[in-house]
This record gives structure tokens, sequence and C-alpha cells, in this order.
């Protein structure tokens, strides 16, 4: 029988297993390597659900959030600046956020826009809101300081829209929800870190552990994910001030008003222009938690300068309200705030009619069987606020200054009726013209009365010159009466010169009268034609005598 003669080696099997294990752990290390490569590439994505404005305002608001962002890529890169789409439901765009020294890019930022806050689009919004997401989202509502007075309205809207789509999560999106919000309330608060990413400094080492307690007002209405407010267009303030009479005390109850109601919501108030510089970069990037490694932009408050104010969450406080104006009442306007948010959403208008004429109108349609008529327009109004509504008080402190009083004490002031209803144009120029008729009517009966008055004026100045003329005549004869004839010496003739005078004017009236007509049948005797040489004969010869004697 033949031995086998393969013969097993042990230390030949015992080789090639250490090299497969040790092929095995080099392509785990390099796996791992290269995972690590890639993760550390990977830039953290963060988000912006911005809400309100028009398509332009939104642009700025892109525009002056990324400004210096947009201007280090194109030169780093050469890239294009990414597209805007915002024009139609959910608009959507993106920009990197670089560290101070241009180099890093610290991470991405993309923007959802909306600007309408339409039950339609609650879908829309839905989606983005995962467990993934929730941690990395900032909600920002656009306010514009062209209508200040629509503020209070166009924020319950838009919180009232967010809160819909929040009840629709499931149980893990609101689980995160809530511990977002319990972050974000102790955040700024004892030994933690403020929203710069600056430390908290306690006052003493016993309260490093110690968060101080939430204040009346604060937090009670915590919408699952940090708010921001931004009020536009600031330098249209002094448009109020000089074209509406605003002064320094509207201002102020706007101001009350918005840091009342965000109170509730935990959320930061920031205004800005357009055309100067503001915190709003580092307020947004800090909210998302980007923080720069190179250099520190802290966040300060502002509460005093009215165009550049800048009130950071958890800062705040009802103290700090009252002392900006007295006679606030915040204790109402945060009640009433509660009352607005308890109102159904979306809103339907109410019929406007008596309870016989409903009855009436129910009748009918039970008679005709025609239950799906049309309703009138005009029979529907927007629903009336809740008791202690702070809309109500807000719009009732801000008012609408384009608003007619008649038609805000006629109607409701939110109503859907049209404001102007057109005529035809025969009705319309029947109008104008009794308008016309009337008009001159009144141009005709003052000059009717200046004549009247030139009339009286001049019966009574020639009444007066008769009245005149007599008391001269008056008075001339008390001073003749007084003083007596005048009487001069004439040729050794004592003449009176009134008589002398009578006579001179019944000769020169005499001379100046027609020649009166002899009448008819009549002849008048011609006079016998004198000698006139006889008669001077006659003198000259008593001229003679008298001269010889």
């Amino acid at each position: 029988m033949a031995a086998n003669t393969n013969r097993y080696s042990s230390y030949t099997a015992a080789s090639s297993s250490d090299s497969r294990n040790g092929e095995k752990e080099k392509k785990e290390l390099w796996s791992s390597m290269l995972d690590s490569v890639a993760s550390a590439k990977r830039l953290p994505e963060k988000n912006i659900l911005l809400l309100g404005g028009s398509v332009d305002s939104q642009r700025e608001f892109f525009e002056s959030l990324s400004r210096n962002e947009l201007r280090r890529n194109t030169d780093r890169q050469g890239s294009r600046k990414p597209p805007i789409a915002n024009s139609f439901a959910l608009g959507y765009t993106y920009y990197d956020v670089l560290d101070a020294d241009q180099e890093d890019t610290l991470a991405r930022i993309s923007l959802y826009t909306l600007t309408d806050p339409s039950p339609a689009f609650a879908s829309l919004i839905q989606p983005l809101i995962t467990p993934q997401s929730i941690p990395n989202t900032l909600i920002v509502i656009l306010l514009d300081w062209s209508q200040p007075w629509k503020w209070m309205r166009q924020l319950r809207e838009w919180i009232l829209l967010l809160r819909t789509v929040f009840q629709k999560l499931n149980r893990e999106c609101s689980a995160t929800m809530e511990e977002v919000m319990t972050v974000w309330r102790e955040r700024g608060r004892g030994g933690g870190l403020n929203l710069d990413g600056t430390s908290a400094v306690p006052t003493t080492s016993a309260d490093a552990d110690v968060s101080l307690p939430v204040g009346p007002g604060e937090w009670e209405d915590a919408l699952g994910m940090p708010l921001c407010v931004v009020c536009q267009n600031a330098e249209k303030m002094e448009h109020l001030e000089k074209t509406q009479g605003w002064k320094e005390e509207e201002f102020d109850v706007v101001l009350q008003f918005l840091r009342t109601i965000l109170l509730r919501h935990g959320a930061s108030l920031i205004y800005t222009t357009p055309s100067l510089p503001s915190q709003l970069p580092t307020l947004v990037h800090s909210s998302l938690g980007i923080h720069s490694l190179l250099k520190k932009q802290p966040l300060k408050h502002n509460v005093i300068d009215r165009d550049k104010i800048l009130v950071p969450p958890n800062w705040d406080s009802w103290g700090k309200i009252r002392v900006l104006r007295e006679g606030f009442d915040v204790e109402s306007v945060s009640s009433g705030w509660t009352a607005d948010l308890s109102i159904p959403w979306p809103r339907q208008p109410e019929r406007v009619a008596d309870g016989d004429d409903q009855q009436l109108v129910k009748a009918d349609d039970n008679e005709t069987g025609d239950d799906e008529q049309e309703p009138d327009e005009d029979e529907y109004e927007e629903p009336k606020e809740p008791e202690g509504s702070s809309v109500a008080l807000y719009e009732a402190s801000v008012q609408d200054p384009t608003m007619d009083a008649l038609h805000i004490a006629g109607s409701s002031s939110h109503s859907t009726k049209l404001e102007v209803q057109t005529t035809e144009t025969q009705q319309f120029l029947e109008k104008q013209l009794k308008l016309l008729d009337v008009y001159k009517q009144k141009n005709e009966e003052p000059t009717g009365h200046l004549a009247r008055i030139k009339s009286v004026r001049k019966t009574t100045s020639d009444s007066l010159t008769a009245e005149d003329d007599q008391l001269k005549q008056q008075a001339e004869a008390k001073v003749l009466e007084h003083i007596g004839p005048v009487q001069f010496n004439m040729g050794g003739i004592q003449v009176d010169a009134d008589d002398m005078l009578q006579r001179l004017k019944e000769r020169q009236a005499f001379g100046t009268s027609p020649e009166p007509l002899s009448p008819e049948g009549e002849t008048v005797e011609e006079t016998p034609q004198m000698d006139t040489e006889n008669l001077q004969a006659f003198f000259t010869g008593l001229m003679n005598r008298s001269r010889q004697s």
C-alpha cells in the first residue's frame, strides 16, 4: 500500500489567511479614509422658508443677504449668479456662505419663497418639513413699510397657514420640533450660548447651571421652528412722517405691537433699508447656526434708532416694551393675539341679511328646488374680528390713510365688495347736467346780488347829495344873516354885491336862453328908427356947457 505523499503545511495555511485579513483591513482603511474626506467636503445644508412680500421685495432680501457671498464666488470661480425662480407659487434659489478669508465655504443655504398665504399652497410647504430639515430651517416673514397698517393681518394669515401645515405632520416631525423649541427657549439664558455663538457669561459661578425662567408672554405660541420678521424699506418712514403726518408716537405703537406679538413666538425682529448696511446677514446666519471660524460677528440689539431696529430672540420682555412708551396695554394685546389664532382658517365670508330675509331666501330655495344657485357677492362681507382681537386693536391705532371715513363708517374696512360701481353713459351725463345747472344758478346769484347792491348804493348817494345841497344852502343863509349884505363903493355909488351878482346871473341866463317864438296870429309893431346923429349932437352940447360953467 502506497503511502500519501501530499503533506499539509500548517505554516502555509496560516500565512495565506493572514494575507487575506491584511488585504481586508487595507480596504476598510481606504474606505474609511475616503468616507471621511467625502464627509469633510460635504457642505452643511441650511434652509430658509421665505414668506410674504412681493417678487421684487423677495429679490431685494436675497441680494441683501447674499451680496458679499455672490461677489466672492463670482470673483473666485467666474461663475454666474444662481437664478431666482420666484414668479410662480413656490420659488427656489440658493447661495453659499463663505468664511471671512473667502476660501472656505461654511454652508449652502436654499431659499424657498412664497408670496401668497393661500390654503392651496399648504401642500407645497409640507414636503419641505422633515425630521432632517427641521433643525436646519429658518422661517422668515417679510413686511413692507409702504403699508404698515396691514402688518398684523398679514402676520396672522402666515402663522395660521404654518400652523395648518404643522398640524398635519407625523409624530416624528412633531417630536423634532419640540426638541428644537426646547433648545431655542434655553439659548442665551444662564450659561448657554448666545445666538451669535458667543458664550452667555453668568453673573456668578452658582448661576452657571441655572437657566433664567421664561417671563410672561414669552414662548406661549411656539411654532416649532425659529421665526424671523423682516420689515423692509425703513426709509419710507420719512415719507409717512412728511405726507401722512406720522409722529414718533405712531412708530412706537407699531414697534410695541410687533414686539408683543413676536415675543409669544420667540421670534426676532429687524428693520432694513436697501441702501444701508444692516445686521440682517448676521442675524439670519446665526439663527441657522452658521458662524465664522476666523472672525466673530457679535449680534447687538438696537431699539433706539427707529430705522435700524434689531430685537434678537430671548432678549425682549414686557418690561422693555412698556418702557418704549407709556399707556400701551401689553396684556390686552398679548391675550388678543390668542383670540386671533383661535379663529377657523381659511375664513369664510359671512352673509349680510336679516333673519326674515334669510327665511324668505331659504323658503324660495326649497320651493324652487334650486340649491346650486350662486350667491350674490353683495350679500357677503368679511367676517367680524373676535372679541379683544389684537388685529382690531392694531388697525384702530394704525389706520389706513387711503380709506375714506364714510366708507369705514358705512361698511367693513375689509369688505370684498366693489368700492366703485359703474353707471351707464346717459345716466352719468344726466347727473352731470343737473350739477352744471346748480353751479350755474350759484354763479348767477352773486351777479344779481351785486347789481342790487350797486342800485342801493346809487340811490343812497343821490339822497345824500340832495341832503348835502340843502344843508349847504341852510348854512349859507345863516352866514348871510349873521354878516349882512356885502356892499362896496364903485365910482361914488354904493353897490350891493349880492344884487350885482344876481343881475349878472340873470343877464347871463337871458343871453344863453333861446329867443321865444312869437305866437301865431299876433303882429309886432315896429319901433321907429332913432336918429343917432341928433342924439350925438345933443349930448355933445351938454358936455360943452358943463365945461364952460
